[in-house]
Parts: C-alpha cells; sequence; structure tokens
C-alpha cells in the first residue's frame, strides 16, 4: 500500500430496495462514506473513520442498524456490532444488545479490552461504564423497511492501515437471542493490514456457515479486490443464500460482490474526487471509472 492514499467502501445491505427507497440509501451512504472521508483525508485512522460512517447508518432509520432496526418474535430489538483493526488483530464486537444508540461504539471500545465478544446485558453494562450513549427505553426504534439488512464499511487510511466494521438491527421476527453473522470475526468481516479488508451483508446464517469474509480474505491473497469479492458466488449458491461483500485490497483497489437485487453503496478515494453512490456494483465501478 502507498502510504498518503487512502479509501472508503460502506454498504447499507444486500436486499431489494423499493423504488420510493433506492434515494434515501443512496443518499445515506453517501453520507456515511463522506463523514469516514474526513476523517481519512485528515490524516485519521482507518478504524477512527470506520466508526464514524458506521455510526451515521446506525442514526439512519432508513438502515437494518441502530435506529432502524427490526423486531424480534418477541417484540424486542436486538443489535449486533463488529470492528477490526487490521494492524494490531484487535477484535471488538457486542451482540444482542437492546439500548445501546451506536453499538459500533460499543464494538470500538472492546478493542482495548480482553474479551473480543460480549453479549446482552453485560455487553450493555460495559457500554455505560465506557461512558456511552445509551437509549433511556429499550428497543425504543423506528425502522422504515423491515426488509433492509445489515450495514458495514472497509477502510485504509494515509499510514496503510486497514479497518472492517459491521452493525446490524437483527432479522425480523427471529427467535430472541439470535445473532447472525456481523460480531463474528471471519463470517462478517476481517482485516489485516498484510492482505486487505472486508465486510459482508446478507443471510446471517448462510455467511456464519461459510465463513465468507474469510474465504474472501483468503481470495485477496492471490487475486486482486474486484477478482477475489466473486468467492462469495460458489458458497452462496450452494446453500441457495443471498449476500453482498466489499472489500479493499493492500493495492487500494475495491471490491463488490452481490447475487441480491440491490447493494446499496458508496465510496470515497484519495484517487478520485467527491463520493460516489450506487444500488448495483457495476453502477459502482462504472462511476468509479467514470472520475
Amino acid at each position: 500500500m502507498v502510504k498518503g492514499r487512502w479509501t472508503i467502501v460502506v454498504h447499507g445491505g444486500a436486499k431489494t430496495i423499493r423504488a420510493d427507497q433506492a434515494q434515501a440509501h443512496r443518499s445515506g451512504c453517501a453520507k456515511a462514506a463522506a463523514a469516514g472521508a474526513e476523517v481519512l483525508r485528515r490524516g485519521g485512522s482507518a478504524v477512527h473513520a470506520a466508526r464514524m460512517a458506521v455510526c451515521v447508518l446506525e442514526d439512519d432509520p432508513v438502515f437494518n442498524a441502530g435506529r432502524g432496526s427490526v423486531r424480534n418474535a418477541a417484540g424486542g430489538v436486538e443489535m449486533d456490532a463488529g470492528i477490526m483493526d487490521g494492524t494490531t488483530l484487535a477484535l471488538g464486537a457486542v451482540a444482542a444488545v437492546r439500548c445501546i444508540v451506536h453499538p459500533v461504539e460499543a464494538a470500538t471500545a472492546m478493542l482495548d479490552a480482553e474479551p473480543v465478544l460480549l453479549v446482552g446485558h453485560g455487553a450493555e453494562v460495559f457500554a455505560l461504564d465506557q461512558g456511552l450513549a445509551v437509549r433511556d427505553t429499550p428497543d425504543d426504534c423506528s425502522a422504515i423497511d423491515a426488509g433492509h439488512d445489515t450495514v458495514g464499511c472497509v477502510a485504509f487510511d494515509q499510514q496503510g492501515a486497514f479497518a472492517a466494521a459491521t452493525s446490524t438491527g437483527g432479522l425480523e421476527g427471529t427467535l430472541p437471542g439470535r445473532v447472525g453473522d456481523s460480531p463474528l470475526p471471519g463470517c462478517g468481516f476481517y482485516a489485516d493490514d498484510a492482505v486487505g479488508a472486508v465486510a459482508l451483508s446478507g443471510e446471517g446464517e448462510a455467511i456464519a456457515r461459510t465463513l465468507l469474509a474469510t474465504q474472501v480474505m483468503r481470495a485477496m491473497e492471490a487475486r486482486p479486490a474486484p477478482e477475489a469479492a466473486g468467492a462469495i458466488f460458489a458458497p452462496l449458491q450452494r446453500l441457495g443464500a443471498q449476500a453482498g461483500v466489499v472489500a479493499i485490497d493492500t493495492g487500494g483497489r475495491i471490491g463488490v460482490a452481490h447475487n441480491s437485487d440491490h447493494f446499496a453503496l458508496a465510496c470515497a478515494s484519495s484517487a478520485f474526487a467527491g463520493v460516489v453512490s450506487a444500488l448495483h456494483q457495476t453502477e459502482l465501478k462504472m462511476d468509479i471509472h467514470d472520475e
């Protein structure tokens, strides 16, 4: 990686996006990418940029994370988030939390803690001890579209460091206590400065069963990110599942792949001007090329 360069890619979920929600997904992803890009442009870390970008998505009820979280079978909200520092391989994740305003903030605080993953009440107590914001009323969320999915981000900074982050409001109508791929390293996300960073979205059980983040990371050891992202297709076809992935490799190349109808995306980079947003990976590549 050439130092001084930076890139960030965010996604708002691999899913079907209604026509009347298309612009909201585009603008929401663009706003998140812009927030992370500002951190990177000023020389900030990839971890900080990824955290900032995902916080913006968690604040936007268009997306299934934070304010936009969906309800489980008991009518409650249980959120998951994870983040990874590609330089130190530090991991932080929380799962099945109800009242943390920004679950990715709690996951980031975990990077300096001994445990990798905290769940439920224990994660909420940890967040309170860290002085993080919590809701007065647990489960006080305002989902717009129950069909929406996990959000995520990959970034690399001017020092050549990588980070990946994810956050989700869960699966509507699922069993209470269910945890998907989002807080599980090697499943929903992974980052390693020697290879790059990836973040997934889609059917959590299928992503976890096939270790999709690991498969894409392994593919990037031999192939550039635009090619390696396609490593998700064979495992997904085997299980008849849908998912999407965003990735950045050590050459700064962006990889995107999905087999869902849409995949809300946005990216920014020192290599081109402005923020590019899209609902398909082909559209994103075209826009980047045009820049």
